[in-house]
């Protein structure tokens, strides 16, 4: 029997290179290079740790929910490298514009909760402040570009940042 590689299977592993170096980065390297080895080191486990392993839990959950939606849905990654073929408007993507940024975020908040660190907190408000700039500069004005009407009856409908009720697209064709 021989193995065949498919579009998606690169696309797997793009999104498994990705999600090291950039969701990553900001989740697990920088903070262990900002903090040192201290990062790791849980004194107790107690309530506040066992929530704060659920919004972490929550977090990866929907970052991973979120990068399936861009390799099957969107036929592509979250990456400049392979940008999705078709705007992603679906699973968590129907109530809210970003929510793979919403649950890299909870997975920081998770952490800082973990750690009952106030300065990962400060970190993750850093973090969820670049990438609100990053959003407003570059992402919202290529995607206008790239996918024109759909993306902005989509804008139009969706909120940025809090969920809202689904998305329901009209026929506007998917223009990429």
């Amino acid at each position: 029997m021989k193995l065949q590689a498919t579009p998606n299977t690169f696309r797997w592993i793009g999104a498994a290179v990705f999600t090291v170096l950039v969701p990553g980065s900001v989740t697990v390297f920088l903070p262990y290079y900002i903090f040192g080895r201290s990062i790791l080191d849980i004194e107790d486990l107690g309530p506040l740790q066992l929530v704060a392993a659920s919004v972490l839990g929550v977090g990866a959950g929907i970052y991973f929910r979120c990068l399936w939606d861009f390799v099957i849905a969107g036929r592509g990654l979250p990456s400049p490298v392979d940008h999705p073929k078709k705007l992603v408007v679906c699973g968590l993507y129907r109530y809210v514009r970003n929510p793979m940024y919403v649950g890299v975020l909870l997975v920081l908040i998770g952490e800082a909760l973990l750690l009952r660190s106030i300065v990962l907190i400060w970190y993750a408000l850093a973090v969820l402040a670049l990438v609100h700039v990053y959003i407003l500069v570059y992402e919202e004005r290529y995607l206008q570009y790239r996918f024109g009407q759909s993306y902005t009856e989509y804008r139009n409908k969706v909120r940025r940042w809090i969920p809202g009720r689904p998305y329901q697209p009209s026929d506007v064709k998917n223009e990429a």
